[in-house]
């Protein structure tokens, strides 16, 4: 579908959240860019499986990681136009990559876990660190990660946590773990809502009691499937996007969220607050990667590098609400956003947090105790 100068403010909140698109936007549009004086479409469309030419570049990236801004700078330093279609799980991401969409892009978004899995497939090139500048100025748990040690494969783009949003009017006393929404479930009856995210969802009970986000063990994902049993009539839903309005306007009290969508929705609303539980959640990283049989890899390494640069990785941050491994970057930006510790959590904080891990053919237990928690 060709892009259109429609404004869709009305249609959509102002900001998709970073991994979950809006389920009816695949039916109306291939893609959205934010634009930093709110939503419209951008120039953003589906990627042909084919060869592109050199002033072309084809991205693959998750709904509010890019805006006209960002794709207007990059061309006027490159001439190279770039060409973003969005995905809304890396799941959905995967599906198509394996389906013949390496041969469209020439960059993806993957999050941490899904570049495990991609490495483990052979769909992506390793990286030529000598054509890359920056790698060095990362913070050094971004200089090494656990997911793509000596960042291989992966560059990381972006990063935060997962949470709880909750209205401090609403509430008696603050939350501050997970135990809070079963210690509460009569208060929050219908009033609140878990992501619509098997591993995060799990992982929270899991994190309740003790055990790690990343657990293989069945008796122990058995006992938290039985926990969120136990919650799940007192949810109000299980979404990762359509909390935004409905704790805007006071249907909500409390959500499960990630931190940037948190930052944002918070801005427009000073009673809201966020809170990392305290007995631990996922800490997510994004990131950028070249796959194999990229049409344009030479313009790859370029869109790398200019997200590498502080003053653009720092401007993304204040435009899009996401946090920066970028040392330079962070250096940049205004005290009170370097202070926002919804964005940069303490190191207490960021100890208690784990990153989601392929559980390989484990998986399918997840999966069957999640169909079974969210049918009916």
């Amino acid at each position: 579908m060709p892009p259109t100068n429609l404004p869709i403010s009305r249609i959509f909140p102002a900001n998709s959240t970073r991994r979950q698109f809006l389920k009816n936007s695949a039916a109306t549009i291939s893609g959205l860019a934010v634009s930093s004086c709110g939503w419209r479409l951008a120039d953003v469309q589906s990627a042909p499986a084919v060869k592109g030419s050199a002033d072309q570049l084809f991205i693959y990236t998750w709904a509010g990681y890019t805006d006209d801004a960002l794709l207007d700078r990059f061309a006027e330093k490159t001439g190279i136009r770039v060409v973003a279609d969005v995905f809304s799980s890396n799941e959905e991401m995967l599906a198509r990559v394996q389906a013949g969409g390496a041969r469209a892009y020439s960059i993806i978004y993957p999050s941490d876990y899904m570049v495990v899995q991609m490495t483990e497939l052979g769909l992506l090139s390793p990286l030529d660190h000598s054509s890359l500048g920056g790698l060095d100025r990362l913070r050094k748990q971004f200089q090494n990660p656990v997911y793509d040690p000596g960042n291989r494969y992966s560059v990381p783009l972006s990063w935060g946590t997962t949470g709880l949003i909750y209205n401090t009017e609403q509430l008696k006393e603050a939350p501050e773990d997970w135990d809070y929404l079963w210690q509460h479930k009569q208060e929050l009856a219908r009033r609140m809502t878990l992501a619509s995210d098997v591993r995060e969802v799990m992982g929270a009970a899991l994190r309740m009691l003790g055990y790690s986000l990343n657990s293989t063990n069945q008796e122990q994902v058995k006992q938290a499937y039985e926990k969120l049993v136990e919650l799940k009539p007192a949810i109000a839903s299980f979404t990762t996007d359509a909390w935004r309005p409905q704790m805007l306007t006071g249907d909500l009290k409390v959500a499960m969220c990630y931190s940037s969508d948190a930052n944002e929705v918070i801005s427009d609303n000073d009673k809201l607050k966020y809170v990392v539980p305290k007995s631990g959640s996922s800490l997510w990283t994004d990131t950028l990667v070249i796959p194999k049989g990229a049409p344009n890899p030479e313009a790859a390494y370029k869109w790398i590098n200019f997200m590498l640069q502080p003053d653009v990785a720092a401007s993304l941050v204040e435009r899009l609400s996401f946090s920066t491994p970028s040392e330079d970057a962070f250096s940049l930006l205004p005290p009170e956003v370097r202070e926002n510790d919804i964005l940069f959590p303490s190191e207490a904080v960021l100890k208690k947090c784990e990153g989601v891990a392929p559980v390989g053919k484990f998986m399918e237990v997840y999966d069957r105790y999640w169909t079974q928690l969210t049918s009916g």
